[in-house]
């Protein structure tokens, strides 16, 4: 495959994203796990800053990493062009905890011309127990 953004990912696999254009995914502090055409899986520490008061993780921050990783996934296509949320479906199965390690596992399940449809799973890190699944539309932009 010939495409640098899809290169670029590969690069990082096993390190922390420190460099993202997202300083939202910065603040994420995600490590990326592995990389495929369409397809990209991320692992995340919970820190405190992203639970609740009931010191489990904060829904709108899972939401965030579903939101995130689908977004950064459309990069391993090599795309030029930006693409917007238009919405954001998840289902929320359980729960993780400060210092829990959970994995985020994305896939494109249909990239159109102008609109993609993708889904991300949220799994605790040995994967036994999904936390959450998001599906989400997105708009292609003339945005380079």
């Amino acid at each position: 495959m010939n495409n640098e953004a899809f290169h670029f990912l590969k690069q990082h696999i096993g390190k922390e994203v420190t460099q993202s254009p997202s300083p939202f995914m910065n603040w994420l502090k995600p490590k990326m796990v592995s990389v495929e055409e369409g397809k990209l899986s991320f692992e995340y520490t919970i820190r405190k800053e992203m639970t609740n008061p009931f010191g489990t993780m904060h829904g709108g921050v899972i939401g965030a990493i579903i939101d995130d990783a689908i977004g950064a996934t459309l990069i391993s296509y090599g795309e030029p062009h930006f693409y917007v949320t238009i919405n954001n479906v998840i289902d929320y199965f359980a729960s993780a905890k400060e210092n829990d390690v959970i994995i985020s596992e994305t896939a494109i399940n249909k990239k159109g011309k102008t609109i993609v449809n993708a889904q991300c799973e949220i799994w605790n890190k040995d994967r036994t127990k999904l936390l959450a699944k998001g599906y989400t539309n997105l708009l292609k932009t003339d945005i380079k």
